[in-house]
């Protein structure tokens, strides 16, 4: 089985996503999209199983029609937006897999028609700590909303998550409904609004990083290993 990332090498933050991936399967191919051009990267994307999206710089505000939220924007890779934008079409378009984390669940909302808070501290203020503090990740707990397909993989409705980001969803894209909210409200993480129906390829996003967290906590190699599973299924139901 093959997973593409949009960036998993350059820092041994990006290393993190194949090694926790290979926790479950040690077997998995994984590509690493970062540094293709995007017509590079849809083709090489065509070979695989599943799309993971990682975590990042901040989504260009253009992109979601607020290009005045930029002076509270940390720096922008409009290349990399350029590449992340023509995954999750390409993605869309073959019916695959896909699992967004950090920035990569904010460029889905983007993506779908949904905008962001640029910067919460000053927008949302709150007791609740979302960014990194001296470079260590912040932590708090979010509450799986029931019936979700993110309750159902961490089998738990509250659990802690690692936090690392000053930027969330602010409206969320219309076909998506939330999986998890933290205590101040904000969407931790989200899917199809009707994914409990079928008929749509798995799409998760979640605000936290997964594969920064001990493997053994509710919402870390779970969402791996359901993520894999379901890439498993794409590749023997629909890639072939």
């Amino acid at each position: 089985m093959t997973i593409a990332i949009s960036k998993a090498s350059g820092a041994a933050n990006y290393e993190k996503y194949g090694q926790w991936i290979r926790a479950v399967d040690p077997d998995i191919t994984v590509i690493d999209l970062h540094g293709m051009s995007a017509e590079d990267a849809v083709a090489q994307l065509r070979m695989c199983d599943g799309l993971i999206l990682s975590g990042g710089p901040d989504v260009d505000p253009v992109r979601y029609n607020e290009p005045e939220k930029k002076s509270v924007c940390g720096p922008i890779d409009d290349v990399r937006d350029a590449l992340e934008f023509a995954l999750v079409e390409e993605a869309r378009e073959q019916r695959m897999p896909v699992l967004g984390i950090c920035r990569g669940a904010q460029l889905l909302n983007v993506a779908y028609g949904g905008t962001l808070v640029a910067d919460i501290p000053s927008v949302r203020p709150s007791d609740v700590e979302h960014r990194q503090l001296d470079g260590v990740d912040a932590k708090h707990s979010v509450h799986a909303e029931p019936g979700s397909i993110l309750r159902r993989i961490a089998g738990v409705l509250d659990s802690d998550v690692n936090s690392a980001h000053h930027q969330a969803v602010e409206k969320l894209a219309a076909v998506f409904t939330p999986s998890a909210l933290s205590p101040d409200g904000i969407v931790e993480a989200f899917e199809w609004g009707d994914a409990t129906m079928g008929g749509k390829p798995f799409l998760l996003a979640v605000q936290w990083h997964p594969e920064r967290m001990n493997y053994d906590e509710p919402l870390s190699l779970n969402i791996a290993r359901h993520f894999l599973h379901e890439a498993d299924a794409y590749s023997v139901l629909i890639r072939r």
